[in-house]
Parts: structure tokens; C-alpha cells; sequence
């Protein structure tokens, strides 16, 4: 592992962890009873779509409980906000559990979105001479950094015959990826819906491969363990709700795409494509899908990409 590579795991790793070596918490970041903290991103079309209908806030209004939202730019800050207390509940992918959970994060996993690999992928631009994955030995590949991509990307290169280490990995948030790659500053990215639709529709960027056949690209919906604890009632309600949400999207693609427009700020044709990616099904944490986590933790634990061995089943109230 190169000095950049170790540089940029120790910092990662160092974000989620700071506040676990105090003994004492902000009063914000404490188990409030009469809140509940969601935390979200752009890309999370049901919880967007769940937060402008309000019909959260009236199923839990009788029990006296205010509904605030949170954005996060993605999974790893996300967790970074769990792990803090700022929020109850939140939405990433396959990877920012593992790398939480490997930096002392308490939380435990809700649910998960049945498998969306065509909803992640690497594009490179489009008059590259990039053609395969093979030949992404020793170009410079851009992701967020604890997001699932990163998971995508190393099991990408291990299904073709390439290691981890034979990339040069530039760690990006999607608006900065975005912009090297019509810069000719990196040679592929890889990143997820909707910017991945987005970046092919507007820009011409060239989907070199997607998730299919090689990573299940989980969602999973997570929460702060006191939370779960003692609010079991409040995380049934939520879960209700978005997979009554998830059902409208499904049956209702074209209509979503158009609330969600600007929402996230996209053209109603790439949402559209987006939407069409996932399931929108989401199932209670199950032992199977607990033992793909485990792997993607133990291979993370291989490259030394996290510091230390985890159980995935450890992050449950099992």
C-alpha cells in the first residue's frame, strides 16, 4: 500500500473515530426521546420523497415525536454523523458500515434494498482509450472515499484480474470526480445513480462496467443503537412508511422522476434512469446478507484498508 493510500486511510479513519476517545457527548448528540434525526442524501430518492409528502411527521406527530432532516454529501460523513449523535436513522451503502464499524461507530443495521448493481459503475470519458478494466492498471481512478464504491472498485479489479494496488485510487467527492474527468485530470471514476446517469447523459462519459456479476450493491438503512433500543416503535413506523414510498416509486416511475427533478436538480429523463437501477424493496438485516457484509469487512481487513478485524452481526441487537 502506498504512502497515499495509508495517508488517506488513517485520515478517514481518524474523522469517524475522533470523538470516540471522549467521555462525554453534547447535549444535542444525546438519546432525545421526542426527536427523531434522520440523516439523508441526494441520492436517496425514497427518503427525499418521504421528506416532501410529510407523511412521516403526521404517523408520528400523535406520539409526540418531531421528525428533523439532516443532509450529508455521503455514506462516510453520514456515519461520521451517527456515530456523533447528530442523527437516529440514516441511508448509505454497502461499504460506510464496514469502515464505521472498524473505527468504533455504535450503530446497528435496520434494514437493506434488495440488490442494485446496475445502479454503480465506472465510466471513463468518452473518446478514452480505456476499454476494458484491464486497463485501468496504474490509471488513476476516482470514488469517495468509505463509500460503496469503494467496495465496487476492489471487487471490479479482483474479478478481472487486478489488485487494489494496482490503481492509482483518487479519493473524490462526485461533484470533484465529475469535473477531473471532463478535465482529463483522472483516467475512470467510479461512482453511483444518480450521478452515474447523470455523467453519461450530460458529459458522454462511457460506462465501462457496472455492479452486475460482481457486487450486490446493498443499501442499508441504519440507526443509533439507544435509538433502536428503546424506539423500536419509531423505526417500525419509518420502515412503513418508506416501503410504502418504495412501492409508489415502483409503480410510479415516470411521476417520481418529475417530483424529484428539482429535488435534486436533474433532468427528469436521468432520475427516470436512475429510479429504474433500484428495487425500492427494503427487507429487515438478514443473516445472509449480514455474511456478504462480513466478506467485504474481511477484505477490507486483507488490503489493510480497515484496522482491525469486525463482525458485521456485532452492529445488530441480535
Amino acid at each position: 500500500m502506498n504512502h497515499s493510500t495509508r495517508r488517506g486511510r488513517r485520515t478517514f479513519l481518524a474523522a469517524l473515530g475522533a470523538t470516540l476517545a471522549g467521555t462525554a457527548l453534547p447535549a444535542w448528540a444525546k438519546f432525545q426521546p421526542d426527536q427523531f434525526r434522520i440523516g439523508y442524501q441526494k441520492s436517496a430518492t425514497t427518503l427525499l420523497l418521504l421528506k416532501a409528502h410529510g407523511t412521516l411527521e403526521k404517523r408520528l406527530a400523535p406520539l409526540g415525536i418531531k421528525v428533523s432532516w439532516n443532509e450529508f454529501t455521503a455514506g462516510p460523513q453520514l456515519l461520521e454523523g451517527l456515530n456523533v449523535g447528530a442523527i437516529d436513522f440514516g441511508y448509505v451503502g454497502e461499504a460506510p458500515p464496514v469502515f464505521a464499524q472498524a473505527a468504533g461507530a455504535d450503530f446497528v443495521y435496520t434494514a437493506y434494498e434488495l440488490p442494485a448493481p446496475r445502479a454503480e459503475g465506472v465510466v471513463v470519458a468518452k473518446n478514452s482509450p480505456i476499454k476494458t478494466v484491464a486497463d485501468l492498471k496504474g490509471k488513476k481512478v476516482a470514488f469517495n472515499r468509505g463509500s460503496d464504491v469503494h467496495w465496487f472498485i476492489v471487487a471490479l479489479l479482483r474479478k478481472n484480474g487486478l489488485d487494489f494496488g494496482d490503481i492509482q485510487p483518487v479519493y473524490l467527492a462526485p461533484a470533484d470526480a465529475r469535473a477531473a474527468l471532463e478535465q482529463g485530470a483522472i483516467d475512470a471514476w467510479a461512482i453511483w445513480d444518480p450521478f452515474l446517469a447523470a455523467a453519461q447523459a450530460q458529459s458522454g462519459a462511457r460506462l465501462l462496467a457496472d455492479a452486475q456479476g460482481v457486487a450486490s450493491h446493498h443499501e442499508f438503512f441504519l440507526s443509533q443503537r439507544e435509538f433502536a433500543q428503546k424506539r423500536q416503535n419509531v423505526v417500525a413506523i419509518v420502515m412503513e412508511e418508506l416501503n410504502r414510498q418504495g412501492q409508489w416509486v415502483k409503480q410510479n416511475t415516470a411521476a417520481a422522476a418529475a417530483e424529484l427533478a428539482p429535488l435534486q436538480g436533474l433532468d427528469v429523463s436521468i432520475i427516470q434512469t436512475s429510479l429504474e437501477h433500484y428495487s425500492h424493496v427494503y427487507k429487515p438485516i438478514d443473516a445472509e446478507v449480514l455474511a456478504e457484509q462480513q466478506r467485504i469487512a474481511d477484505t477490507f481487513y486483507e488490503l489493510k484498508l480497515i484496522p482491525r478485524k469486525i463482525v458485521t452481526k456485532d452492529a445488530t441487537l441480535a
